[in-house]
């Protein structure tokens, strides 16, 4: 039995920090702060991502379909394993079409003597005629939590995460001074071996897997492992430098801060997908959940499995073909 605790945060104070997500580190080292040694040791944090608490309607892959109010500020049903990313593209294709998404998606920026801060809520200027002059989009952040099972299938009782414990956390820079507090707005346990697996069981044409966050090749953290590429990603070179186009997959060098310390780490970048060479799909889909690789409690090496030929990106054929047929 493997279980994820989905948590979704409303920001309350000004962010100090990256743009579109919060890192599973600053969430960890947030939430180890205020659980017992055991909880600590077990305990595996995914990457938050921004989402504004808009109204939108369900993705085409998701479970359920149509309007659904002000989708931002709840978390779903999960029945399937779509609906796990609902909230996890940064581009949040939820959003409506009808209203100024690309607006709604933009976090609001404000200067603090040298430094930028993100706006906790963004405002919106309304026709004059109309009785409130102006309207307000709060800001959100999904994450989830899992536990180490050590291959027992059981979490020993670590999950849920208590509201109270996960409530008044502070994540980013200038947190001794009040930003980056976040408040619990919804939390939700979901099993992932009940979910609905069949986009990918009968996916005629194969699955291919998308970098959700980064994956970690090499880390200067003591002790951390350095990583190949997975031999069930199809690249065309066994240095790991080729896609299945031929072209050489991006890479990216971040930092894990760790206390006073900070340690380059060298990654596969996110958003970039590549063929599958496994044979179990849907085992696939359940780890790449869990995250794969170094510093996965920390939230790099998610994936997401999506059956062949799927634009993740709904209309983007349309929009780029020219000219009559």
């Amino acid at each position: 039995m493997t279980r994820i605790q989905q948590v979704l945060f409303e920001l309350e104070a000004q962010y100090l920090g990256h743009p579109y997500f919060v890192t599973g580190n600053a969430l960890f080292n947030a939430v180890a702060r205020r659980v017992d040694a055991a909880t600590r040791r077990s305990l595996h944090v995914s990457h938050g991502v921004f989402l504004p608490g808009e109204y939108g309607e369900f993705p085409a892959a998701a479970s359920q379909d149509g309007y659904a109010g002000k989708l931002g500020q709840s978390l779903p049903e999960v029945r399937s394993y779509d609906d796990l990313f609902v909230f996890r593209d940064a581009a949040q294709r939820w959003l409506l079409s009808s209203r100024p998404r690309d607006a709604h998606n933009v976090l609001d920026v404000q200067q603090h003597g040298d430094h930028v801060a993100f706006a906790d809520t963004c405002w919106f200027g309304r026709p004059a005629e109309l009785r409130d002059h102006r309207r307000s989009v709060s800001w959100y952040v999904h994450c989830y939590l899992h536990a180490d099972t050590d291959g027992a299938g059981d979490d020993d009782g670590i999950l849920p995460v208590d509201t109270d414990v996960l409530d008044g956390i502070r994540v980013g820079g200038a947190r001794n001074y009040g930003f980056g507090e976040l408040s619990v707005a919804d939390t939700q346990l979901v099993e992932l071996d009940a979910l609905d697996y069949s986009r990918l069981e009968d996916a005629d044409d194969g699955v291919e897997i998308e970098l959700v966050t980064p994956y970690v090749l090499a880390s200067e953290q003591p002790g951390a492992d350095a990583q190949d590429v997975p031999w069930w990603w199809r690249v065309e070179s066994d240095a790991v430098q080729a896609s299945p186009g031929g072209e050489e997959l991006r890479r990216r060098e971040t930092r894990l801060v760790d206390g006073d310390a900070s340690y380059a780490v060298e990654t596969v970048d996110h958003g970039q997908v590549v063929a599958y060479a496994g044979s179990d799909p849907v085992r696939t889909a359940k780890n790449g959940v869990t995250r794969v690789g170094t510093h996965s409690r920390f939230g790099f090496g998610e994936l997401r499995v999506r059956p062949a030929g799927t634009d993740r990106v709904p209309g983007r054929g349309e929009g780029r073909a020219g000219g009559d047929a």
